[in-house]
């Protein structure tokens, strides 16, 4: 079947973080139509087994595949690290994850060959952004810190808040102590805490934002693969995008709007586990 270079980009998390990766998606990818779900009522795969986020990553693909997509960006660490190729799989289309970009610019900045990691358990544990920046560069050395109390403090909307503050120097001295140049925010959450981080640690590290890097690489897949959008945005049509959430659709719809550039007047609720 022939895909048409007009159709909308399938984009999927666990839950709210891949708006991060959908407003990067926007923001630099402006004539591309998107297709968000995101599994809120499975939320968070940090703690599942990968046998589990490869079914659930599979029913999302079934579900994204009957909007039409031409492309699917995991915009999940998560997910990446532990179903990027059943998605490939299910799919037959061009699949992108978060971990890979944020891995290569990560090789391309870092100077004193030392980079941090900051992400969720599951993704820490999986070792990809270890695996993936090792077979860039073997002499990296990464130095990794799970982070799990950062992602209930930006849903609760406390991205500037003394005690995010702490909690974010408690995670990251060690990080710190070991010399990093070069920070890796690998949970798509953690872009919206970026001028705290920021604040905290100064101006001499680099940070590095896989939401913003996925949205880079994905126009040079959609380049390659002669899928780039090249119908001129219409006015007067319905939104490009739409927004599919499994539970607490009005929950979903506030925090969208509360981060990206647009108005989102609501997510529809589907059943997954239909798929």
């Amino acid at each position: 079947m022939e895909i048409s270079n007009n159709a909308p980009i399938g984009v999927f998390d666990s839950g709210i973080g891949g708006l991060t990766v959908a407003r990067e998606i926007m923001r630099n990818l402006p004539s591309e139509k998107i297709v968000y779900f995101g599994d809120t009522a499975r939320v968070p795969y940090g703690g599942k087994s990968r046998q589990t986020v490869e079914k659930y990553a599979r029913q999302i693909v079934r579900f994204l595949k009957t909007q039409g997509i031409k492309a699917i960006v995991i915009a999940c660490n998560t997910a990446t690290a532990f179903a990027i190729d059943a998605v490939r799989e299910e799919a037959g289309l061009p699949v992108i994850g978060v971990i890979d970009p944020g891995a290569q610019v990560a090789c391309k900045e870092t100077e004193n060959g030392r980079v941090g990691v900051i992400a969720t358990r599951a993704t820490i544990s999986s070792g990809a952004y270890t695996d993936a920046i090792h077979a860039i560069r073997p002499d990296v050395r990464v130095i990794q810190k799970a982070c799990p109390l950062l992602v209930p403090l930006v849903e609760e909307g406390l991205l500037h808040d003394p005690v995010t503050d702490e909690i974010i120097m408690r995670y990251l001295d060690e990080v710190l102590e070991n010399g990093v140049d070069t920070l890796i925010l690998g949970c798509t959450h953690y872009p919206l805490l970026r001028s705290a981080i920021r604040k905290l640690i100064g101006d001499d590290i680099r940070l590095v934002n896989p939401a913003y890097e996925t949205a880079r690489s994905l126009s040079g897949l959609l380049s390659r693969e002669g899928l780039a959008c090249t119908e001129p945005r219409n006015p007067d049509e319905p939104s490009p995008y739409r927004f599919f959430v499994s539970d607490q659709a009005e929950k979903f719809a506030e925090f969208a709007n509360s981060i990206l550039p647009i108005d989102v007047s609501a997510a529809r609720l589907i059943q997954i586990e239909d798929y």
